[in-house]
């Protein structure tokens, strides 16, 4: 079921058919977290987490995206205004439809990383893990960076793709 918000000619949409994936790979893969992401990897992406888009008519302005089992666990991701369209409360709107969205409700722990909009999340509850020293993570930040080209990505997921 489509998850929306409207507000001050703002639309935000679960809607997975109006996903600009141009826009949102153009956005990601010049991103500080996702930089030089394969397209690929982009689209599989999308296919597999709860996304919401933010318009302004019909043009994607906006994207963020929750990675859930929707029962006890969610992971913000890829949450971002494109420039023209920052400062005017979009990132907020998107904030306030991903909190509302119905799957997400009674979740035990949501986490997400930022390097720059802490103040947005935490209107939103989000703070610094109360126990840090149990968190842990598997790092490869350069993992796209050393990604297979487009070519060579179609072979390795298509097994007919002839040598």
């Amino acid at each position: 079921m489509t998850h929306t918000l409207h507000r001050g000619g703002i639309e935000i949409s679960t809607d997975p058919s109006r996903l600009d994936i141009d826009v949102i790979y153009g956005f990601l893969t010049r991103s500080y977290w996702a930089e030089q992401i394969p397209r690929a990897i982009v689209e599989r992406s999308l296919a597999n987490s709860i996304c919401f888009g933010a318009y302004r008519g019909n043009a994607q302005i906006g994207f963020a995206r929750v990675i859930s089992d929707e029962a006890t666990y969610a992971y913000l991701a890829d949450v971002f205004v494109l420039e023209p369209f920052r400062g005017r409360g979009v990132g907020s709107l998107l904030m306030e439809c991903i909190t509302s969205h119905p799957d997400l409700q009674g979740l035990r722990r949501w986490t997400l990383l930022t390097r720059d909009a802490h103040g947005l999340y935490r209107r939103f509850g989000f703070d610094e893990p109360r126990n840090p020293e149990r968190f842990m993570e598997i790092s490869n930040p350069d993992v796209y960076k050393t990604a297979c080209s487009p070519d060579e990505e179609k072979k390795r997921s298509d097994p007919m793709t002839p040598e």
